[in-house]
């Protein structure tokens, strides 16, 4: 909050008893939480901001490529806020209409998904949009329709080859990353979350009984190698092929996962 029609020495007062905090020169806040320092932020910007890009997109629920900034838009031909820890940008289509969350103006959810899908590397464009959908932030009718604005900005090929792709029942980041990348290696699209039996899988094709996991450090702990162990042993009675993938296989090694899974997908 400003600190407009308050006396400068009352400010500092509330400032050393800890009810304010200055976020920046001539702006407080009552806390220095987020949500408050970008709610003090907007008294700083110009008529028409926008609060957007990976920080709208985790106020949505759907931040899986966090920022250390607080990303803003600002109308075309604005001035831009010369801030510590805020990146601000011109919108190259014209500015929807806020949604409000917090008290602070933002650009829709459907506009902050197609445009970082865009931008960012096509690795990490594909987790926006599943996550998009699963926090129940956008459609696909809304996706599309608001692809089809972005017309011949750049990125909006990949932007046109993902949102399709997208899937609501992709549980974090690295699986649909899997997915992205079994996908363009030309192998059959797996699905998501696969129920089998008692267990579900990250990835699986339930014709040929072959399954992908993909093992984060949420995979090393005492209870959950005891039930990975459990599951893999029952799905191998039951004629499954598990295949396990890691952060390496991921980042650094992405053809050893088409190396393994192709023989077990193709004819």
């Amino acid at each position: 909050m400003g600190a407009a029609g308050v006396s400068v020495e009352a400010v500092r007062a509330a400032c050393r008893r800890g009810d304010l905090s200055r976020v920046w020169r001539g702006v407080y806040a009552l806390d220095t939480d987020e949500i408050s320092r970008v709610q003090a932020l907007f008294a700083l910007l110009p008529e028409g901001a926008r609060l957007s890009g990976p920080t709208a997109a985790s106020w949505y629920g759907f931040g899986v490529s966090p920022s250390p900034l607080i990303h803003v838009t600002v109308p075309q031909g604005s001035p831009h806020p010369r801030l510590a820890g805020v990146r601000s940008g011109e919108s190259a289509l014209p500015l929807p209409a806020p949604v409000w969350l917090h008290g602070v103006p933002m650009l829709p959810p459907e506009r902050v998904a197609v445009t970082l899908t865009r931008v960012v590397r096509r690795i990490d464009a594909l987790p926006i949009l599943d996550a998009a959908l699963r926090a129940d932030a956008v459609t696909p009718d809304l996706l599309t329709a608001e692809l089809i604005t972005h017309g011949g900005l750049p990125g909006v090929c990949q932007a046109r080859e993902l949102v399709p792709l997208a899937d609501a029942r992709a549980e974090c980041r690295q699986e649909s990353q899997l997915r992205l990348i079994v996908i363009d290696g030309g192998l059959p699209h797996p699905e998501p979350q696969l129920q089998v039996g008692y267990f579900r899988l990250d990835l699986g094709y339930e014709e040929r009984k072959v399954g992908l996991e993909y093992d984060g450090s949420s995979h090393l702990t005492r209870d959950r190698i005891r039930h990975d162990r459990h599951r893999g042993n029952w799905l191998a009675t039951q004629g499954w092929r598990m295949r396990h993938f890691t952060d390496t296989d991921l980042y650094r090694h992405p053809t050893r996962i088409l190396t393994t899974l192709r023989p077990l997908l193709t004819p």
